[in-house]
């Protein structure tokens, strides 16, 4: 029988602990190898880039950045994109069967023009129906808003179209003297008055959309905008078409507005009405105006107790304001330059002339910063007797006048 010497039994085992070490470091020598192999890449990689950035301008980590980027912002503006035009969308649905197009008809006449060429010759004008303003409808029993001057002639008969193409004839117009506004009635039943909001809350940058018969063509033409300015002053119409008036405290926004729009809705985003689109900025682009909602609510809270509006005070001139300015440049007086006195008014009865200029009323100066002569009227009463200074070919005259009630 064979006998095992302890310490050969050892060697076997002490061979196999140390075979292992020395496998373990030479694993941890590649492993470190492998590390510093990687360190090194890494560190030409930046290095590299960093001279080909300074160098060559060549940004290949900020490609992709960029690219990551980009697709973040795209996808943002795509939602921003998408979320605004379903806004569009959803108001113009809403709104669109309660707005309606103002149309005209103008008797039948012959004019008779002289042509150099030709001698005398007639035309036939009016007769048909046209375009020429909206309105949008704020009482279910058939009463609609639009514009004043849409509905000027006294003369001519008026229809409303609805958003169905469905005619209705228009059986009273109560005009507002104080503001461009006027009231239509039609006899429809089920219609559908849209909200009206509060133009008190507007900010600028707010977005507003617009709904009208651009061009007294093409109906139902919605375009949209922010609001540009609160607060402003215009003088609306001409005296070339025969009238001028002052419209104060306006909105104006860069939601296109054109001829045909007027009496048309501004709307917020939730489609409520917060002003009435009157008047468009000649010669410059994107800049209309709106009567802001609160003033046609009070209006109509008016015309709502009594069936007309409040009677206005009315002296009866047609002017333009001459600022500082322009009264050294023409080393004239300050304030209302009369273009036109209108006949068997209170002032041609207190001896208002053409070219008159009217510095003050009773007392108060007459200038743009006190919103000028209209402004002035509006606060007296119907019968009241004014003092009116008026500066004529250098001369300074001292009249009065009884202010009457304005009438259609």
């Amino acid at each position: 029988m064979l006998e095992i010497n302890s310490k050969q039994k050892k060697e076997p085992l002490k061979d196999g602990v140390f075979g292992f070490m020395r496998i373990m470091k030479a694993f941890d020598r590649k492993v470190f190898l492998l590390g510093l192999a990687a360190g090194v890449v890494i560190l030409v990689s930046a290095l590299g880039g960093a001279v080909a950035d300074r160098l060559f301008t060549i940004k290949p980590l900020d490609y992709f950045a960029k690219r990551n980027a980009d697709n973040l912002a795209s996808g943002t503006i795509e939602r921003k994109v998408l979320t605004e035009e379903s806004v569009v969308i959803d108001v113009a649905e809403k709104v669109s069967p309660s707005v309606v197009t103002v149309s005209i008809q103008i008797p039948k006449r012959r004019i008779l023009e002289f042509n150099p060429f030709g001698g005398f010759r007639s035309r036939i004008e009016g007769g048909q129906p046209q375009d020429i303003g909206t309105g949008f409808i704020v009482g279910g029993e058939g009463l609609i808003v639009t514009n004043k001057h849409v509905v000027s002639d006294t003369l001519a008969s008026y229809k409303v179209v609805t958003n169905d193409d469905k005619e209705f004839e228009v059986k009273k117009i109560s005009r507002d003297p104080s503001n461009d506004l006027a009231v239509l009635k039609i006899e429809a039943k089920g219609l559908k008055a849209l909200e009206l909001g509060d133009s008190n809350s507007l900010k600028v940058g707010q977005f507003v959309i617009a709904i009208g018969t651009a061009l007294g063509e093409f109906r139902h033409t919605v375009t949209t905008g922010v609001i540009s300015g609160l607060g402003r002053g215009i003088t609306a119409g001409s005296v070339f078409e025969g009238y001028v008036e002052r419209l104060d405290d306006v909105i104006q926004t860069d939601a296109a507005i054109n001829p045909g729009n007027s009496g048309g809705p501004l709307l917020n985003s939730l489609g409520q009405v917060i002003g009435v689109n009157v008047a468009v900025a000649q010669g410059a682009e994107n800049i209309g105006f709106a009567i802001p909602i609160n003033i046609v609510k009070e209006a109509l809270e008016s015309f709502g107790k009594t069936g007309s509006f409040a009677s206005k005070p009315y002296l009866g001139v047609e002017y333009q304001m001459i600022s500082k300015d322009s009264a050294i440049l023409n080393d004239v007086a300050q304030g209302a330059y009369v273009v036109n006195v209108v006949s068997r008014s209170p002032a041609e009865t207190a001896g208002i002339k053409e070219a008159d200029i009217i510095t003050k009323l009773d007392g108060e100066n007459v200038n743009e910063e006190k919103g000028g002569l209209a402004e002035l009227i509006s606060k007296k009463k119907v019968g009241q007797v004014v003092s009116i200074e008026v500066w004529r070919d250098g001369e300074t005259l001292q009249l009065s006048a009884t202010l009457s009630e304005f009438k259609e």
